[in-house]
C-alpha cells in the first residue's frame, strides 16, 4: 500500500511502510514512466525487480507556459492512481517501492535529479519479459564493476536466475586479459552470494559492440550494461542502451556511475 506524503510544488511521493532496515540492503533502481502518455509498467518488471528498492517515477512534461500546480490539479489524481497500481504489483512481488510523481518543464534535469537524490544504482529501460531466468551482463572493463556486481548480486543472489558475463575484446586486449577480468567479476559475485554454477562467462571480438550485445541478449531475458556517456539521461534514453533495448526488445538495466555529493562523476 502506498501512503501519500505532502507534495512539493511539482512533486508528489509515497513510500511503502515497514521495510526501512531491509531497504538499506537492496539495490536502488529507478523506473521512469511517462505515466500520462500511456506508458505502463511492462509485464515481468515486478519479477525482475522483486529484490530491489524501486523508485517508481511517473513524470509528465508540460509546456513552458503551463504552471506545474495547474497540471497537478488537473492530472495529479489520475497519475497517482496509475502509479499506485504499478506500485502494488511491485510490492506483491517483494520489492520495496517509493513512488514519485513529477510535472516538469525539463525532462532530462528532472530524471537526473531523481537519480542523484536517491543514489540510484541503476535505471531500468523497461520492456516486457516473462519471468526472468537468464540475464546478460555486458562488462566493459574495471570501471564501475563493483556497482555492477552489487546490482546483480542484490537482485539475483538466492534466486534461480543465471547470469552470463559478456566481454567484447578491445583493440589492444587479448583473451587472457579478458578471462582475468571476467573471472574476477565472477569471484566477486560468488562472494556476494551468487551460486558459482549460476555465473557463466563469454568473450567475443567484434567491431560492432551494440549489435553484438543486442544479438547475444536475444538468448537472455534481460541485459545489464554500464553507463558510458557523461550525460545520464542521454545514455538512458538515447545511445547506446536505447539502441540495445530497441533491438533486443527486452528490459535493459543501466548501471550508473558513482557520483560525488555535488552530482559530478566520482573519480
Amino acid at each position: 500500500m502506498t501512503n501519500t506524503q505532502t507534495p512539493t510544488a511539482d512533486e508528489q511521493s509515497g513510500t511503502d511502510d515497514g521495510r526501512q532496515g531491509e531497504d538499506a540492503e537492496r539495490p536502488t533502481v529507478l523506473v521512469p514512466l511517462e505515466v500520462l502518455e500511456g506508458e505502463s509498467m511492462p509485464d515481468g518488471t515486478s519479477e525482475l525487480l522483486a529484490n530491489a528498492r524501486v523508485i517508481l517515477l511517473g513524470y509528465h512534461v508540460i509546456p513552458e507556459q503551463t504552471a506545474t500546480e495547474q497540471a497537478r490539479e488537473q492530472f495529479g489524481e489520475t497519475a497517482m492512481k496509475k502509479l499506485g497500481e504499478f506500485a502494488e504489483r511491485l510490492t506483491a512481488a517483494g520489492a520495496a517501492v517509493e513512488t514519485r510523481l513529477v510535472f516538469t518543464h525539463e525532462e532530462q534535469a528532472t530524471i537526473n535529479r531523481i537519480i542523484y537524490e536517491h543514489d540510484c544504482l541503476a535505471v531500468l529501460v523497461p520492456n516486457s519479459i516473462d519471468d526472468p531466468e537468464s540475464v546478460l551482463v555486458a562488462v566493459r572493463g574495471t570501471v564501475g564493476v563493483e556497482r555492477t556486481t552489487q546490482l546483480i548480486a542484490g537482485l539475483f543472489a538466492g534466486t534461480d536466475v543465471g547470469v552470463t558475463l559478456y566481454h567484447i575484446l578491445g583493440p589492444e586486449e587479448n583473451e587472457g586479459d579478458a578471462e582475468t577480468l571476467l573471472n574476477g567479476v565472477r569471484t566477486d559475485l560468488v562472494e556476494r552470494g551468487m551460486r558459482p554454477e549460476a555465473v557463466a562467462t563469454r568473450i567475443e571480438q567484434t567491431e560492432t559492440p551494440i549489435d553484438a550485445i543486442a544479438r547475444v541478449g536475444e538468448e537472455h531475458d534481460a541485459v545489464v550494461m554500464g553507463e558510458t556517456d557523461p550525460s545520464v539521461t542521454t545514455f538512458v534514453f538515447g545511445m547506446p542502451s536505447k539502441q540495445v533495448s530497441e533491438r533486443f526488445l527486452g528490459p535493459v538495466l543501466v548501471v550508473q556511475r558513482e557520483r560525488s555529493e555535488d552530482g559530478d562523476e566520482a573519480n
